[in-house]
């Protein structure tokens, strides 16, 4: 079981989809359930095995969350080192080919959203980037080939 970082709105968006899932989509499935149970023989019911495997994918969700929640780890910015790039820092890179400049978050991969510039830690850039300091250059391999970043600020 790897430990998954996130910030505690996200532990506590988590905590929530968790709680609905099992009040609300659980108790729905099962009724889906009884109705196609309803309606004649099992052996021909495609209602019946379509609610099955419906519910079957629910509690995958279910059991999904619930271990990446036992696994999750609260970040707290207060605590970040900005001498370096790390999760939950801001990073502003210019590429060297284009002079173009851009800021992301680093964050986990639970939190990432490429139009809020949050990328993963995990992603080609993310990972990239870690670790650099000021005035570094990342030399990063990324589906349409090397791209060279310099890393201008950091903070959180």
């Amino acid at each position: 079981m790897s430990i998954m970082y996130v910030t505690k709105e996200t532990l506590d968006q988590m905590k929530v989809e968790l709680q609905h899932l099992k009040s609300v989509e659980r108790p729905a499935a099962s009724r889906a359930i009884a109705e196609a149970r309803e309606k004649g023989d099992l052996k021909e019911n495609a209602e019946y095995d379509a609610a099955k495997e419906a519910q079957g994918l629910l509690e995958a969700k279910i059991n999904r969350m619930e271990t990446e929640l036992a696994s999750a780890r609260i970040l707290d910015a207060s605590n970040i080192d900005t001498s370096k790039v790390s999760i939950l820092t801001k990073v502003t890179i210019t590429n060297k080919a284009t002079q173009k400049s851009v800021t992301y978050q680093i964050v986990s991969e639970k939190e990432a959203d490429l139009k809020m510039q949050k990328i993963s830690v995990t992603s080609p850039i993310g990972k990239g980037l870690l670790g650099k300091k000021v005035g570094e250059v990342a030399e990063i391999v990324a589906p349409n080939g090397k791209v060279v970043f310099t890393i201008d600020h950091i903070a959180v």
